[in-house]
């Protein structure tokens, strides 16, 4: 391909945006084999406002994988996040 033609086709810039340029970040609850589901699902609502169905799923992520991004965001909108969960007494990372 011809850089006319590549240009002339190129994807639009923001296809190419690094997610840490827009401080991307994941806050990841880690599996702890402490809690029981219930109590990370109803966890997961209270804190994210998620639906139930959502929450299992993330639950079932946790104890299958060891980990599942819960949300994503810049450093700062996600520590609050973070703390409720640690205050709740289970296991997250921002990475």
């Amino acid at each position: 391909m011809s850089d006319k033609e590549y240009l002339k086709n190129k994807p639009d810039f923001q296809e190419f945006v690094d997610i840490d340029s827009e401080g991307g970040r994941c806050l990841i609850l880690h599996n702890d084999e402490v809690h029981s589901f219930d109590y990370v699902i109803e966890t997961l609502v209270k804190v994210f406002k998620m639906d139930s169905i959502q929450a299992e799923q993330c639950t079932y992520l946790v104890h299958y994988k060891g980990k599942c991004d819960v949300k994503k965001g810049s450093y700062d909108i996600l520590k609050p996040y973070k703390e409720a969960l640690i205050e709740k007494g289970l296991e997250a990372t921002i990475d």
